[in-house]
């Protein structure tokens, strides 16, 4: 077997494949079906201080290649995920990395506060970039924004922090090394592109909140490109994603320079995909002669 492991500042992961936030429940669902414990690590869903119950179906609209969704942040609040899943989720064995989102900088302050002594999180995501509630991505689009709340969540963060970036900007590049500026520890990159199904006989959106976060297969090359222009921004880890559904897809996020991969969409059509991803890494290393995943991060050449 090679080595797989995978450096992300303080943070030791055991191989390269995460999941990503909203698209694997809280981690503990049906765990033995997933193989969550053969992770590199989980993202919970987006918590935010006081419980959401979404958007209101239709949520999901299956488009080719993908997925909309208009989930809206449900969630059970960041209390309640303290007190009911989280011990659950640290029975896994896996790094927990906690998605914290609001509608102000002072929610994300709070919720990264209110889990600052929470055991068993690695660290925190934040998630600045959400297209499918209202104001979700206002945090993102401008670098001094995106700048703000990364700079006032590390005041109050005992952990390492992540932004989470929208590919929906002009220049990813420079919200990067804005909130790289500020002092974040990583960045994920990207969250959902903005799109739009319409009925054609209604005339009107298929999803009542209108447009939706599109993932899924159809936006992997959109994504990977973002993920370079990412990784050539800034010097602090990066971790891909958009669009992965088999090794290939994860191997190329490495390749231009991720130091890990979060898998999304399809954990719905195949609940184990993630750990299958794993599997299929270290045979295609094995059978490269690459015997430590280090030697492939980052070795793209243009």
């Amino acid at each position: 077997m090679s080595d797989l492991s995978t450096r992300l500042g303080p943070i030791q992961f055991e191989n390269p494949v995460l999941v990503a936030s909203g698209t694997f429940g809280y981690g503990t669902e049906a765990a033995s079906l997933t193989g969550a414990a053969r992770l590199g690590g989980i993202v919970t869903k987006t918590l935010t201080i006081e419980p959401r119950r979404g958007n209101p179906p239709l949520r999901l609209h299956e488009t080719p290649g993908g997925l909309i969704n208009s989930i809206g942040l449900q969630n059970v609040g960041v209390d309640r995920f303290r007190e009911e899943k989280l011990p659950k989720l640290r029975e896994l064995g896996v790094p927990i990395i906690a998605s914290v989102g609001g509608k102000q900088v002072d929610d994300f302050v709070e919720g990264v506060r209110r889990l600052s002594d929470a055991p068993g999180i690695a660290a925190y995501e934040i998630n600045i970039s959400c297209p499918n509630v209202k104001n979700g991505m206002e945090f993102c689009q401008r670098p001094e924004s995106a700048e703000e709340v990364i700079r006032s969540v590390k005041k109050v963060a005992t952990l390492p922090v992540w932004a989470k970036l929208s590919p929906n900007v002009t220049h990813i590049g420079e919200v990067a090394r804005a909130c790289a500026g500020a002092g974040a520890d990583g960045l994920t990159a990207v969250n959902t592109f903005v799109g739009l199904a319409v009925d054609l006989e209604s005339r009107r959106s298929v999803l009542p909140f209108g447009t939706g976060g599109v993932s899924g297969p159809a936006i992997f090359p959109l994504a990977l490109a973002k993920v370079r222009e990412v990784v050539q921004a800034t010097e602090i880890p990066v971790i891909g994603c958009g669009g992965i559904s088999d090794a290939a897809a994860a191997l190329a996020f490495l390749l231009v320079g991720a130091r890990a991969v979060q898998v999304g969409t399809v954990s719905f059509r195949e609940p184990d995909a993630a750990s299958r991803i794993v599997a299929e890494i270290d045979r295609f290393l094995e059978e490269h002669e690459v015997s430590q995943l280090e030697d492939w991060i980052g070795s793209y050449e243009d």
